[in-house]
């Protein structure tokens, strides 16, 4: 009894108007669910199977031409036309996971097939040591707000894992694979595919350990330390990060990189806001009333403000250009200066009886913003 193939759009689980992108969407998230290295040994058998059936439907439906015809014909009038090879011939599947890839390729896809599934059958040479792109590192570094602010150069100190110089990362002396014979693979028939898995030995490489290097003792990379120099533009913030191409550790197929995470130590006086500065400043009651002239610290010495009489708290004056560089830019932002109008307090008996024949004399004209409130307040009680 011949057996009927499951429908592509089915074994996708997409509807027949789907497009190109969310074909390659749910391709991307089912391949990454059902590789058979990313499943637990029982279920692998399974997984192989479920990733064969999903990359053949993916490979079809992805191309307009050969969607088009098994859209018309199905499975009886499409394989007519196409053979199994001609199904995977020019299918575009590495490029869905470049947004998810690592290893030096670039890509995931060539990361999953590399450990070992290759579903055309064809060479992906096993010759010479198999290998990824060394780790990334992190490493966290504290700066003062006016480092931040204007931007400094530090010295850091990473450990990291470098190729060894007595074995150029090799590890030792080597010998071909006796088991695979130095192709790093081993093939089997899988029906309409063939299964390459990496060999088992040697683990894919090609060739296995004959005698271990002294310095590294066979594992190819030593520890080392090392102290670098990091550039730190003006304007970062806390939370920003820098990233060091090709400081991080050595790997077989290339360097990882060095990520800097920024922590910035907060100010006695300003805060940020962007580019801006803020500053809260403290000022008698009897200047803010008057009218007075401030001068006004900034991270570059100090400036002179004019506050006009009658100046409420909190309002707030602009000092362009004495803010920080914009990290992106360089354009300077603006200080911006919030006025705290202080009340006084532990007054004298004298002081006291001056302050009150103030206010005797101060009519409702003088606090106009009381007088709004007020009014405001009146209308509500009618109600």
């Amino acid at each position: 009894m011949p057996v009927t193939k499951k429908d592509y759009y089915e074994i996708l689980g997409i509807s027949k108007t789907a497009s190109v992108d969310e074909i390659k969407k749910t391709y991307r998230t089912l391949a990454m669910k059902h590789h058979p290295d990313r499943v637990p040994a029982e279920q692998k058998k399974e997984a192989e199977e479920r990733f064969k059936e999903i990359s053949e439907a993916y490979a079809v439906l992805s191309d307009p031409q050969k969607r088009s015809v098994y859209d018309q014909y199905g499975h009886s009038g499409f394989d007519q036309r196409y053979s199994t090879e001609d199904i995977f011939r020019g299918a575009d599947f590495s490029s869905i996971f470049e947004d998810l890839g690592f290893g030096s390729g670039g890509s995931i896809f060539e990361d999953l097939l590399g450990g070992g599934l290759d579903l055309f059958g064809g060479g992906r040479g096993g010759s010479g040591r198999r290998g990824r792109r060394g780790a990334d590192l992190e490493i966290e570094v504290p700066l003062a707000f006016e480092e931040a602010a204007k931007g400094t150069e530090k010295t850091v100190t990473i450990h990291r894992r470098e190729l060894c110089s007595e074995c150029r990362g090799e590890g030792g002396e080597r010998q071909t694979c006796s088991t695979c014979g130095g192709s790093g693979q081993m093939r089997q028939a899988a029906g309409f595919m063939v299964m390459v898995r990496a060999c088992h030995k040697c683990g894919g490489a090609g060739s296995t350990l004959k005698r271990a290097c002294s310095r590294c003792h066979g594992e190819g990379r030593v520890s080392v330390e090392r102290k670098l120099q990091v550039k730190v533009p003006a304007g970062v913030e806390s939370g920003m990060r820098l990233r060091l191409t090709g400081e991080g550790e050595a790997g077989t197929r290339g360097r990882g990189d060095l990520y800097v995470h920024l922590n910035v130590a907060p100010h006695p006086v300003f805060q940020r806001n962007g580019p801006d500065l803020l500053l809260d400043y403290p000022v008698p009651m009897t200047q803010a009333a008057l009218g007075t002239e401030l001068e006004i610290p900034t991270l570059n010495g100090r400036v002179t403000m004019k506050i006009p009489p009658g100046t409420q708290s909190s309002t707030v004056f602009r000092v362009r250009g004495k803010g920080v560089a914009n990290v992106h830019d360089g354009r300077a932002g603006d200080l911006l200066v919030r006025v705290m109008v202080e009340t006084p307090t532990n007054l004298t008996p004298a002081q006291r009886r001056t302050v009150e024949e103030l206010g005797r004399t101060l009519g409702e004209e003088s606090h106009p913003t009381r007088r709004s409130f007020l009014a405001k307040v009146r209308e509500l009680l009618r109600k």
